[in-house]
């Protein structure tokens, strides 16, 4: 039997979507984790993974809250307070998790896994103190895997909100809910999840829904159900299929003409997430002339810096990829 959720006027009226980024944090790193080749993400894969071991994030907090299969603890996706919180409010959200709740989650991470890693054992122990190093280590992680392409991915996920919110306007919140997903579907006011193994009705659910995009989370969604909070599901987002695409550049003599040679040559450099020394050894120039030109994009709002330890990463924003994109030839 699948799982069903009842909706009143009152839950249709309370339905929102949200960006969230820690819903993008649990599968990708699950995904990395996995070893599972992967046809859309391999390119981010194969950039990434050789981070995340470098770390040690890989036999860390996070890879013992998070298997490659089954169960994540809820306290790691606590309900959004807005359409698009930042990473920092998130975190501060699984800082205050209640200690009830984290226990609760252990309790049933260790019953279906068999046991719990020496990290989450000293988590249960003392959930205050030990929160605010997991979310130390997502920030990390977040830093390493996930900021250099956000902009990329924040824009997939902007799309589709605004599409899914454009066909409730034109076409019924029904309608929307009953194409998010094959799995998914809508009939009778009442939501049907064909994959969900754990009951769900509005007994065990809070009132209304958030309907979390996610360019991770594939191929099934996912969800989380936490009373009083609104039951939360993450589904795939459209447009996955070109995310790591390389997007063609129309023309740089125009930009160079106002930016320079040097700095074009970085920016087009940039197509993908590169150190310093990565990024001199593309182009030829020296590291101290890369540092003081990315030092200048980044002033002028065209390339972010993402530190995490020693690796510093440099990416193109999205005016960057504006720029580059539109330029004429």
């Amino acid at each position: 039997m699948p799982a069903e959720l009842a909706f009143s006027a009152g839950d249709l009226a309370r339905m929102r979507f949200a960006v969230s980024p820690m819903w993008e944090v649990g599968p990708s790193f699950r995904l990395l984790s996995s070893g599972v080749a992967h046809a859309v993400h391999r390119p981010w894969i194969e950039q990434v993974r050789p981070r995340l071991t470098a770390a040690g994030l890989d036999r860390g907090r996070l890879a013992e809250l998070i298997p490659p299969s089954g169960y994540v603890p809820d306290f790691l996706n606590p309900t959004p307070p807005g359409p698009a919180p930042t990473l920092a409010a998130e975190l501060a959200g699984i800082v205050a998790a209640p200690v009830a709740a984290v226990r609760r989650d252990l309790d049933r991470l260790r019953h279906e896994r068999g046991g719990l890693g020496p990290r989450s054992e000293a988590l249960y122990a003392d959930p205050r103190a030990r929160l605010v190093r997991v979310a130390e280590e997502i920030e990390v992680y977040w830093q390493l895997a996930l900021a250099p392409y956000w902009a990329r991915i924040r824009e997939v996920l902007d799309a589709d909100v605004f599409h899914r919110a454009r066909q409730v306007a034109e076409r019924g919140a029904g309608r929307v809910l009953d194409e998010l997903h094959p799995s998914i579907s809508w009939h009778d006011d009442a939501l049907r999840l064909a994959r969900r193994e754990r009951t769900l009705s509005r007994r065990t659910a809070g009132a209304g829904l958030l309907l979390i995009p996610s360019v991770f989370t594939g191929p099934d969604p996912f969800t989380r159900v936490n009373p009083p909070e609104p039951p939360q599901l993450a589904y795939p987002a459209r447009g996955i299929g070109a995310l790591w695409t390389p997007r063609p550049v129309t023309g740089t003599d125009a930009l160079a003409a106002v930016l320079g040679r040097s700095r074009t040559l970085l920016l087009t450099e940039l197509h993908t997430p590169a150190s310093t020394t990565e990024l001199a050894h593309r182009t030829g120039l020296s590291p101290a002339g890369v540092s003081q030109q990315l030092t200048a994009l980044r002033d002028a709002g065209l390339v972010t810096a993402h530190r995490a330890g020693r690796t510093v990463l440099y990416a193109r924003t999205s005016i960057a990829e504006s720029f580059l994109t539109s330029a004429p030839r």
